[in-house]
């Protein structure tokens, strides 16, 4: 009997060890996380968890009975140490080694610092695991002045659960617009118009150069580059993850911004897989070398490598895998009652068609390179979206007959394309 060893815990890393089971495969299974609580969803922690409410839905991806069932080996409060890739074993923290026949690297990411004096101050949040969350939490409970430090996804659905709780909520944002690296300017308009009608204040093109403590030595204050100051009982670090590579690098394996993959998401040692967050691979609909930090990839990613284990249910040989990942990248969010959707990935000279009208709060907008649809953005527009998946997962002679005139026409439906 062989043994997969799966280092993380998180939707990549749970995933992967209950598609094993479920495709079949009859070898040992462990599972190892860092921290103690058992596997669980994080989109939730920014979104409804945040929320006022007497009761939250449970998080729990894996529980220890289901993991039993199963026969995963779920260790938690495990941290490993190293990789012994020559004697195929991992190290853990206390020296004692696992060994596998195969290796999954779903070690996932962790929050970019915020590198300004007063980072450290009681009252300062970061948003990636659960305590964090359950603390910020406790803490928006008696907040008056929120203050959050990065308009990507994380920062406005944290603006928006803010808001449910009437509190004042103010967003900065370096860059010249909110959501500047992921969405097109006309959707990231209309979110930003959304938020400052609930009562947000959004400032862009300004840094954080200090937070500044009170009387009782926690953040009372933020300041800005362009001199003023704001003030904050609550800050919420979002600019951002950092792929967490350590543990690939002390190993030898190829890194650039990111566990470096092939198309079998294979590492640059053919025994080991990395998945989810910590992954850099070629993203075959987009033609690009990608990271992405998505529920989807984590999934998808997971079941691809799940399938190719449990096709062989044997120690690797030197032969590679022949399938080849290929699953079309999608994300979401939901800010108040909008709901984004996006399927594609846009790099940032993509042009833009707008499909509808935006101050109907249902509209979307379609992302072109050159004459190639690359990217559908929707809002409230779940139609749009699901015929967008349809299209842009067709083969690419297909796909040329998708052009700017086709798709302006919002009176035709798009799954008519």
């Amino acid at each position: 009997m062989n043994r997969t060893v799966i280092v993380g815990a998180g939707v990549a890393g749970a995933q992967t060890a209950l598609e094993l089971r479920h495709r079949g495969y009859n070898g040992a299974i462990a599972l190892l996380g860092e921290e103690h609580q058992p596997p669980y969803d994080r989109p939730p922690l920014s979104k409804e968890f945040l929320k006022p409410a007497t009761e939250h839905h449970p998080l729990d991806l894996l529980p220890a009975q289901v993991a039993r069932e199963q026969a995963i080996d779920l260790r938690l409060g495990t941290h490993v140490d190293g990789i012994k890739a020559a004697e195929q074993k991992v190290v853990l923290g206390d020296s004692s080694t696992v060994a596998y026949d195969y290796l999954v690297l779903a070690t996932g990411a962790r929050n970019r610092p915020l590198s300004v004096p007063g980072a450290n101050l009681p009252g300062v949040w970061g948003l990636r695991r659960l305590d964090e969350a359950e603390g910020l939490r406790r803490a928006l409970d008696h907040a008056r002045d929120v203050v959050i430090v990065g308009g990507g996804f994380i920062g406005l659905e944290v603006a928006a659960a803010a808001r449910a709780r009437d509190t004042n909520v103010t967003v900065v944002e370096l860059m010249p617009r909110v959501m500047a690296r992921v969405l097109s300017p006309e959707m990231a308009h209309h979110f930003a118009q959304e938020h400052r009608r609930r009562g947000v204040e959004i400032l862009t093109g300004v840094g954080v150069t200090q937070l500044l403590a009170g009387p009782l030595g926690n953040a009372s204050e933020v300041a800005l580059s362009d001199g003023t100051v704001i003030p904050a009982d609550v800050v919420v670090a979002g600019i951002g993850i950092l792929p967490s590579t350590d543990l690939a690098e002390r190993a030898g394996l190829r890194t650039s911004d990111g566990i470096v993959v092939d198309r079998h998401l294979r590492t640059s040692d053919s025994r080991i897989y990395a998945i989810g967050d910590c992954s850099r691979f070629d993203c075959a609909v987009s033609g690009r070398d990608l990271r992405l930090e998505s529920i989807q990839n984590a999934v998808d990613q997971a079941r691809f490598v799940a399938g190719q284990i449990a096709a062989t249910n044997r120690p690797p040989a030197n032969d590679r895998p022949t399938a080849l990942y290929t699953a079309l990248p999608w994300f979401w969010s939901e800010q108040y009652d909008s709901k984004l959707q996006i399927v594609g990935v846009a790099p940032t000279e993509a042009d833009s068609v707008v499909r509808g009208d935006p101050s109907s709060g249902s509209f979307s907008v379609c992302r072109f390179l050159g004459e190639r649809l690359v990217a559908v953005e929707s809002v409230n527009h779940a139609r749009d979206h699901v015929a967008a998946r349809k299209i842009l997962a067709a083969d690419p002679t297909r796909l040329r007959r998708v052009t700017r005139a086709a798709v302006s026409d919002a009176a035709a439906p798009l799954k008519s394309l």
